[in-house]
């Protein structure tokens, strides 16, 4: 089968075995993956993503081709969105409990760009975060497609206000869009006191942040005693001088996420927790992300250039 997968190159479309699925797995005939930032570091097999050789794409949607001995949701014939590795092929597998059954009418493309921002903000902000309704929540980095999924979630489960932050001018004003009360330029040093401003000199009680880097002492500055920061990304690096003395005279819960430490078992009750409490509101289209472009999968290497090239706004998908 065709699939592009991670090279000391890049990423290469190239032919591979199809996967067998195991006893838990389901066998897919991929429609659609959606790209992930994590698909660029994986391309080469660095910094802990991605397996050389092997093919890349975390989330896709298809209809079943075959199921595992232990799966007993699924069977061949049904139309299903999934996460896990190698949706950038023509064939993919997912363990049963990251598979979603996916309605008839529903598009596969819509679809495939939903499980790894679903999965991830739905943890970030109900489960780590501990979000309660009429608690204020700012979204940092709020234009990718996972933030965008974070600030409708922050919207639907009663944040106010909601915060979302962007550095391209034409990404920041679409914010609103989404949910966001206030969006916010963190190009400018002062931002915090923007946050401070509208929550009556308090602060933010809840973070979700796909920055880090040099940001982190303003996110702490912009938050409120007693108040949570999720750590969910470091596009903006993955190291920076930390103010413990803000830390601990504002009593901020500073909390680490990552899918790359946890078990099989913990994904699975993500993906149940998840599916309790949103599925019903994707199904009924209030929760949905933009797709900026699609490319066939022939040209996975332009799709991973024009995500590279931060031009996009939400998800860019792969369509067989």
């Amino acid at each position: 089968m065709k699939a592009g997968v991670s090279s000391p190159n890049g990423l290469e479309l190239r032919d591979i075995a199809q996967p067998v699925p195991k006893p838990n797995e389901v066998l897919t005939r991929v429609k659609a993956c959606g790209l992930n930032r994590a698909d660029l570091s994986a391309a080469k097999a660095s910094f802990g993503h991605g397996v050389m050789g092997a093919a890349l794409g975390l989330e896709w949607a298809g209809e079943v081709v075959a199921v595992g001995a232990e799966v007993k949701e699924f069977k061949p014939g049904d139309r299903v969105v999934a996460s896990g590795s190698g949706g950038y092929a023509e064939y993919a597998v997912s363990d049963y409990g990251r598979t979603i059954p996916l309605p008839a009418g529903f598009s596969f493309e819509q679809a495939a760009v939903l499980p790894v921002a679903l999965h991830t903000l739905h943890n970030a902000l109900i489960t780590a975060g501990r979000l309660k309704a009429g608690e204020s929540v700012l979204i940092q980095g709020a234009s990718s497609g996972v933030g965008l999924m974070g600030l409708q979630i922050a919207k639907m489960k009663g944040a106010k206000p909601v915060f979302g932050s962007a550095t391209n001018d034409m990404r920041r004003a679409r914010l609103t869009q989404f949910g966001a009360d206030i969006a916010i330029d963190t190009r400018d040093d002062k931002w915090p006191d923007q946050v401070l401003e509208a929550t009556g000199g308090k602060g933010v009680n809840l973070t979700v942040d796909m920055v880090s880097g040099p940001q982190v002492n303003r996110i702490m500055k912009a938050t409120a005693v007693l108040g949570r920061i999720v750590n969910v990304g470091r596009l903006g690096g993955v190291k920076a001088e930390f103010d413990f003395d803000l830390h601990a005279m504002k009593r901020i819960d500073y909390i680490g996420v990552t899918f790359r430490t946890r078990s099989l078992d913990e994904v699975r009750e993500i993906v149940r927790l998840m599916r309790a409490d949103l599925w019903d509101a994707v199904i009924a289209g209030k929760l949905k992300l933009p797709i900026d472009r699609t490319f066939p999968l022939d040209e996975c290497v332009a799709a991973q250039a024009h995500m590279r090239a931060n031009q996009h706004f939400g998800k860019i998908a792969l369509v067989m």
